[in-house]
């Protein structure tokens, strides 16, 4: 599955999670993705722990299908069950590829791959630059399942039917058929929302309004998967809808709806997101500050910045050059009656080059340098190496929150 926002499930495809941008300082490595597989083209794969509860349902499931079909193997057949599982995965894994090469080819980072619960996901940190690059990045991933699915047709003619060779390829083919055509239906997160999304982006020339369309068609196919799958497994029988298979095959119908469901809100949550992002500059949010040296009493700095229109002090050595940014959180735990005794300096926290910002940053670039150095307040310069001001982490969140309550355009 495809998902331009946060949704990270895949129904045996691709999830892109456009997320920050790539330029900046880069964030610390992530933890909490399972168990590292590899990087392949340097990305990192994961597979989650819900993956090994899936890979014993398919080996049950497909061992109770080869008892019928190869009842000669005995309890063999959950080895051969198990391997199909792993098969069948790799081949996801082959989808993730590919939308992980596409991305790498645009020069969109790729924050990791993982195989989970239904399927797998491509973590894309930055979208697409154009509607014809995002519908290329969604369409390899169901190209590259038909490939596949064909591949295994051919490899099927090779060898004799009937046998577990025979039955394994067959398997892997039916199974890439339907990871293609799941993912080319027209509604997000899935990867045909995501050609869906790139269609009417072209159209209108708003990606905003692509995303719109793409992910109500993805609520209406999330309705339709709820209803609609239940009916399908049993031919259209309501006469049949009763017992055990039928509370699975509304279990399964649920979960999916309700991924796919989250899923195209969750694009459309990103989308309002990357919409206002632009609004958050460095510039303009950053407060005058005043130099300061760090034997200077709290009140007197204080007295400085109020005399200078100032809402922030820096602590500079006997040359004037920065070294600490006092933290606004502790100036407000100091007593006033306290201040004349205190040195300014104990109050600040030691300059890092991840705390100091150009002025010039805005948006995703902007959030990126801040999460990748967590601090209170950052030393925002200019293009020369000139202190311009400090940036508050407060103000930054205030503007965030304000622009993400502004009606989209």
């Amino acid at each position: 599955m495809d998902d331009s926002g946060q949704g990270r499930s895949g129904a045996g495809g691709a999830d892109h999670q456009a997320g920050p941008g790539d330029r900046g300082p880069r964030r610390p490595p992530e933890t909490g993705g399972g168990i590292l597989m590899g990087r392949p083209f340097g990305v990192p794969v994961y597979v989650a722990p819900s993956w090994f509860l899936v890979a014993g349902l398919i080996t049950w499931v497909f061992g109770g299908q080869l008892d019928r079909v190869l009842p000669e193997l005995g309890g063999v057949r959950y080895l051969v069950a198990l391997f199909f599982a792993v098969a069948f995965y790799a081949s996801v894994l082959v989808h993730e590829l590919a939308h992980t090469v596409a991305a790498l080819r645009f020069k969109l980072p790729v924050r990791r791959i993982q195989l989970q619960f239904f399927g797998g996901v491509s973590e894309i940190e930055k979208e697409s630059e154009t509607p014809g690059r995002e519908f290329v990045l969604a369409f390899v991933g169901p190209l590259l399942s038909l490939i596949l699915a064909g591949v295994f047709y051919l490899a099927m003619l090779a060898v004799e039917p009937g046998t577990v060779p025979g039955v394994l390829l067959a398997g892997l083919m039916i199974s890439n058929l339907l990871v293609a055509a799941f993912n080319l239906l027209p509604g997000l997160p899935l990867d045909g929302g995501r050609m869906l999304r790139a269609v009417v982006w072209k159209i209108s020339g708003k990606p905003m309004t692509g995303t719109v369309a793409a992910a109500w068609v993805g609520r209406a196919l999330a309705v339709a998967v709820l209803v609609g799958l239940p009916l399908l497994t049993h031919g259209g029988d309501t006469e049949d809808l009763g017992g055990v298979d039928t509370l699975t095959d509304a279990l399964l119908a649920a979960i999916l709806a309700a991924i796919i469901w989250t899923g195209a809100g969750n694009s459309l949550r990103m989308a309002r997101l990357r919409e206002h992002l632009p609004e958050l500059r460095a510039r303009t949010l950053t407060r005058r500050a005043v130099p300061v040296e760090a034997a200077t009493p709290l009140s007197e700095a204080l007295r400085r910045a109020n005399e200078a229109g100032a809402r922030a002090l820096v602590v500079v050595d006997g040359q004037g050059t920065p070294r600490a940014l006092v933290r606004e959180a502790a100036i407000g735990g100091v007593p006033e009656h306290r201040r004349p005794w205190v040195a300014t300096g104990s109050l600040a926290q030691d300059l890092t080059d991840g705390m100091r910002v150009s002025a010039d940053l805005s948006g995703e670039e902007l959030l990126e340098v801040l999460r990748a150095t967590p601090a209170s307040e950052y030393l925002v310069t200019e293009e020369t190496g000139e202190v311009y001001g400090v940036l508050s982490a407060a103000d930054v969140e205030r503007a965030f929150v304000a622009a993400m309550a502004r009606p989209s355009t």
